[in-house]
């Protein structure tokens, strides 16, 4: 039998038959009475009316703290500054969806009111209200805490004589300091139709007198509220019981209501008394059967299902438990765990082939690990002889150079001889930078690329690397230009190291431009990105780089198109090198926290693409101050 069907057979039997019994069960199995049915529906809503109103305050909060943390609103707001503040929050006001929004100062004066009116349009009241003396906003300012909790109760607000909800936090300075309170106010009216949706029951809403404040039920007019009106005293019995209290019935508009009432309590606050009202008539008549026959009929469907089940699901599960615990050995490392499994059906023959492809995978990981054996062994073999050569290199070179220093100045009458010194000792400079690059590369292999950072100025410095190759671009006739580099701010790095970055990244930017072509160095400043970060691009109308190679030309000795038809000269039309250049600009500026890429269209001679490498280095983050 497969395992398909000792799976789904089983289970497609019980799930029909308990399908029949539990229809029968919901469409017949109702309350004994009307009362209990109807009790249960009435806690139910007043327990979802409870709940949306903890989700209002939570959305009070967030919206409460979106406004109080943006910046430059806790300075305003503690000097007074109105037009700042304003200016600041407007936006907020629209964008969030809020109703009523009061800022107030720690001396308690209202720097900001903002209310939709009855038309939506945004408006300020400029006169005050006195909130700062109300129970939201007192404690606050007398206790000057910016860490105390938030408060929230119900008010009218005396700008349009309507209820809100109102929620309040303090607002903190950078320092901690108390910078002021925040205020968040959601209309009754807006609350109600939705308490009423997720309900499924009209809503009550009383005032601390027991004056009904706000209802779905009629058109909420005066005379509907003073009938479901409830007495101070019955107010205050409600506000301190712990439960919801079922009470008499109402009737509005010739419908009878049955009325529960119980207290509004968000956190640890009860903000006043709520009331849900349902129709009398909402309750079907309970069935002629007897409840407790369906009950029992129901709970021995439930067991057979259940040892059913355990039988069956013993069957399947042990072999996938061998599975799962096997392939998590592997997961772990262990390619000797084998599953055990051999059983005929499907997953005997899934098991199987597992263990066939545990076999071949133990088999590559060791071909795999003998093969990465040997090449770290070659890499550190060619990283010692780059950095034993470059060694040895130096000495003879120093003394090349020394020795041509010497010619040059012993010949500076005779032409000819001048000429072949001056020869040597170029050759032995372009020796001695790919000896120093050399170098470089390895110090970065081994992380000993030691930086001595200070605050650099990237316009000075890209200036100085472009007055060494003015030569260039007057023999190759390419034009260079510089753009808002001036405005940027000082980057923490060493400034001999990043040289060597832009040094080697406007080089390659001359030897792959065709004579007449032009580099555009740009920069701007990230400050909203973490970290906050300089990007520089050198842009060049060159002949471009594939796409497949973006990466790829930052590794060690690799170079762009056939090497044997390089030309030679460090800024020659695609001058030769040993190809480091890029991959020591790639540990430099990686080993200051930052990232350098490329971008191209593609590679094309005759309708040169260009390119554009990015140099992203992070900096301290700039704090704008409103004046």
């Amino acid at each position: 039998m497969s395992i398909r069907l000792k799976v789904i057979l089983p289970y497609l039997l019980l799930t029909v038959v308990v399908a029949v019994i539990g229809v029968y069960v919901v469409t017949r199995l109702v309350s004994n009475t009307i009362q209990e049915r109807l009790t249960n529906q009435l806690l139910e809503a007043g327990r979802v009316v409870s709940d949306n109103f903890v989700r209002q305050e939570v959305r009070h909060v967030e919206t409460a703290r979106i406004v109080a943390f943006t910046a430059g609103v806790a300075d305003a707001l503690a000097g007074e500054d109105r037009d700042t503040v304003f200016a600041l929050v407007e936006p907020l006001f629209a964008g969030l969806g809020v109703e009523n929004l009061i800022l107030i100062s720690p001396q308690g004066k209202e720097v900001a009111h903002l209310i939709v009116d009855e038309t939506g349009q945004l408006e300020r009241v400029e006169q005050g209200t006195g909130v700062a003396n109300s129970v939201l906003v007192a404690p606050f300012l007398t206790n000057k805490s910016s860490d105390a909790p938030p408060r929230r109760a119900l008010g009218v607000n005396y700008v349009n004589d309507e209820v809100y909800y109102y929620t309040s936090i303090p607002v903190a300075l950078d320092s901690g300091e108390f910078a002021g309170v925040v205020v968040i106010g959601t209309s009754i009216r807006s609350i109600l139709p939705f308490l009423k949706s997720t309900a499924l029951a009209d809503i009550i809403i009383y005032s601390s007198s027991g004056q009904a404040i706000g209802t779905t039920l009629s058109a909420a007019d005066q005379s509907a509220l003073q009938i479901v009106s409830i007495t101070e005293e019955e107010y205050r019995t409600i506000i301190v019981s712990e439960n919801i209290v079922t009470g008499n019935n109402i009737k509005i508009d010739g419908r009878s209501f049955s009325v529960a009432r119980g207290p509004l309590q968000v956190g640890s606050d009860r903000i006043g008394v709520f009331a849900v009202a349902l129709p009398l008539d909402f309750v079907i008549q309970s069935g002629a059967n007897s409840r407790t026959t369906y009950v029992v009929l129901f709970t021995i469907v439930f067991f057979i299902v259940v040892v059913i089940g355990y039988v069956v699901s013993r069957l399947i599960i042990n072999p996938i438990y061998s599975l799962v615990n096997t392939s998590q050995a592997i997961a772990g490392g262990n390619l000797e765990q084998r599953t055990g499994i051999h059983t005929r059906d499907e997953i005997g023959t899934l098991a199987s082939t597992f263990d066939e492809m545990t076999i071949r995978l133990q088999e590559r990981t060791h071909e795999l690990e003998r093969t990465n054996e040997i090449l770290r062994n070659i890499d550190k073999t060619k990283t010692n002889f780059i950095q034993i050569s470059a060694h040895e290199l130096r000495t003879p070179l120093t003394l090349i150079m020394g020795y041509s220093q010497m010619l040059e100045q012993d010949t500076k009458n005779n032409p000819e001889l001048l000429s072949l010194a001056q020869g040597i000792l170029d050759g032995s400079e372009r020796m001695t930078d790919i000896v120093d690059s050399m170098l470089d590369v390895s110090r970065i292999d081994s992380n000993t690329l030691f930086l001595r950072k200070t605050g650099l100025r990237l316009d000075l410095l890209i200036k100085k690397v472009n007055k060494g190759f003015e030569k260039a671009f007057e023999e190759r006739n390419i034009e260079i230009h510089t753009h808002e580099l001036r405005d940027l701010p000082l980057i923490p790095a060493d400034p001999d190291l990043l040289v060597k970055v832009f040094y080697h990244l406007i080089m390659n930017a001359i030897k792959f431009t065709p004579d007449g072509g032009s580099i555009t160095i740009s920069g701007k400043y990230l400050n909203g990105s973490e970290p906050p970060c300089v990007e520089v691009a050198i842009q060049d109308t060159g002949i471009g780089i594939d796409p497949a190679l973006h990466k790829l030309i930052f590794e060690k000795f690799n170079q762009t198109g056939d090497v044997l038809l390089h030309s030679s000269g460090k800024t020659k039309f695609k001058g030769g090198g040993p190809g480091l250049g890029l991959a020591i600009a790639r540990g430099i500026v990686e080993a200051h926290g930052g990232r350098i890429w490329v971008e191209s269209h593609g590679y094309n001679e005759q309708t040169p693409p260009g390119s554009t490498f990015f140099v992203s280095l992070p900096v301290e983050k700039q704090t704008e101050t409103s004046l």
